[in-house]
């Protein structure tokens, strides 16, 4: 049976926790055959997708835009993701071939490959008058704990962030993840029972492997049987939504002098956009429109 991509949100112990999970599969398997990613790098880049795709359904606003941006001392370098409140998510990873050996627990080494020393970097633009930025330490480049650690630094929020993307010489064979917040008036005894619920559930990445419903799996990591549906039919996909008027403007923003330079010395210009690798083609009479234009 074909999975489908989504995110759900849920209620547990009467209201006082607050739960979502997501299932990306289809989505990181995009992204992964967008950016030839290997298998460590789908691991990673899938995460990130994962945890962005939940942040940016928390968003009210269609018109709402989330950037992240994970920049670690390991190959991997540099990971960008954004997203709307759809949510509708595009990244790039800056060293998609990467190539680790197995870490020692014979698992892909996402650690390794984000690196133990770096920073997330996340960018909301709310509508407010300016964007929100938070800044938090890379705490173990595995990007669950680091993510759970900036909610807690950035947000003031504490939170269990679990990730998961399972490959297998196919591709992508599951990937989702689930965000945890206990409301203020949760008990000392309900964040108890919820962190124990976790400890036996295991890896998300294994419970979709399984084929395990997202009620099912909220249901497991919360020790509740009667864990409540607050929203459901929220769809991530991975879409760019690039476009040639799109990159015209943003070669205009070389400068006329520049542009100049290009039509006498090449005649001609191309442009790969960074999230999906499509190229565009720019005629000299389309670079000469541009430099007449804006």
């Amino acid at each position: 049976m074909e999975r489908s991509d989504k995110i759900i949100k849920f209620l547990a112990h009467r209201g006082k926790i607050a739960v979502m999970c997501a299932d990306t599969t289809n989505l990181v398997e995009k992204a992964r055959k967008t950016h030839d990613l290997s298998p460590v790098a789908t691991a990673a880049f899938g995460r990130m997708l994962t945890i962005t795709a939940m942040m940016g359904a928390e968003m009210k606003n269609i018109k709402d835009k989330l950037t992240v941006q994970i920049k670690g001392n390991g190959p991997i370098e540099m990971m960008v993701a954004t997203t709307n409140n759809f949510p509708k998510v595009k990244g790039y990873v800056a060293n998609p071939q990467v190539d680790m050996p197995l870490n020692e627990f014979g698992k892909l080494d996402v650690g390794g490959a984000v690196g133990y020393e770096g920073y997330i970097n996340v960018i909301k633009d709310i509508g407010l008058k300016d964007p929100y930025i938070g800044i938090s330490p890379l705490t173990s480049g595995e990007i669950a704990d680091d993510f759970a650690n900036y909610f807690v630094n950035s947000e003031q929020r504490n939170s269990a962030v679990a990730l998961g993307v399972l490959v297998d010489k196919n591709g992508v064979k599951s990937a989702g993840g689930y965000l945890i917040n206990p409301m203020p008036d949760a008990t000392e005894e309900e964040i108890s029972k919820v962190e124990q619920a976790i400890f036996q559930a295991g890896a998300m990445s294994k419970m979709l492997d399984e084929n395990l419903t997202l009620e099912e799996i909220a249901r497991k990591i919360t020790g509740d049987e009667n864990v409540e549906i607050i929203e459901e039919n929220i769809t991530p996909i991975y879409q760019c939504d690039c476009s040639k008027q799109h990159m015209a403007e943003a070669l205009a923003t070389i400068g006329k002098e520049e542009l100049q330079n290009i039509v006498e010395t090449d005649g001609k210009a191309e442009i790969v956009c960074h999230f999906c690798n499509t190229k565009y083609e720019f005629s000299e009479e389309d670079l000469k429109e541009i430099i007449d234009n804006y």
